[in-house]
């Protein structure tokens, strides 16, 4: 009777340490957190309905940051090259190879400089203002939408916000109706309704950045224009003055 006890000792211990194993390996798995990838499509797609305006304000401003770059690079280029020629023809009184050289250059400086050289002859106080005047029009041309780029970093964010206080508004409209308060209810609807405002937020700021940076590269190009339109005009007094 004894011996057979002792025989079954081991099988109990052993049958008892695989039970054991067995269980070990059970709430592991349960205990495994589950697959929490998830792509940038899908994470766009939770974000609701308001997603839709902010991509149009997304996409709206990346056109208008490379539209007006191309411009303004565009329109800055000329620099000494082109101011070194237009004293030389100057110099010469060479009126047609003046407005031959701001045809070809084709920019804001080019175009300034044609109206002056158009007007001379008249009085220097109506060169200046009619060079002036055609400053004016390059400079709103150069500014053209940069404005429009400054709202959409204004209101990008506010339909961000919008978005998560309505998907508040669904979270606990929801727990009304279920009459339970579970922070699986809560977290699962906030986290999907926060990506709005991640969205409006990120728009807004590279909205805001490209819009200062583009408005750096007018107030540059804006800076080339006085210089050049000063020294033309510096050139035609000296012309008058030799001529007299």
């Amino acid at each position: 009777m004894i011996h057979q006890l002792l025989l079954q000792v081991p099988a109990a211990a052993a049958t008892v340490k695989s039970t054991v194993t067995d269980t070990a390996k059970a709430i592991a798995v349960t205990a495994a957190p589950p697959d929490t990838k998830i792509s940038l499509l899908d994470l766009i797609m939770k974000g609701g309905v308001i997603m839709i305006p902010l991509g149009i304000l997304s996409i709206l401003s990346v056109y208008l940051i490379i539209e007006r770059y191309i411009f303004i690079k565009r329109a800055s280029r000329s620099g000494k090259n082109f101011l070194n020629s237009m004293k030389d023809v100057m110099k010469s009184n060479n009126i047609e190879a003046a407005k031959a050289l701001c045809k070809n250059a084709d920019n804001p400086q080019a175009r300034m400089l044609a109206k002056g050289i158009s007007k001379i002859g008249m009085p220097y106080k109506d060169i200046e203002d009619a060079m002036e005047n055609v400053g004016r029009i390059e400079v709103y041309g150069l500014e053209k939408n940069l404005n429009v780029l400054g709202i959409i970093a204004g209101i990008a964010p506010m339909f961000g916000f919008i978005g998560t206080i309505l998907g508040v508004i669904k979270i606990f409209y929801n727990i009304s109706l279920a009459n339970n308060i579970s922070i699986g209810l809560i977290a699962g609807g906030l986290y999907e309704k926060m990506i709005t405002s991640a969205a409006g937020l990120s728009i807004g700021i590279f909205s805001f950045i490209a819009f200062h940076w583009l408005n750096i590269m007018v107030n540059k190009t804006i800076q080339k224009m006085e210089i050049v339109s000063i020294e033309f005009l510096d050139m035609l007094q000296e012309n008058q003055k030799t001529a007299n």
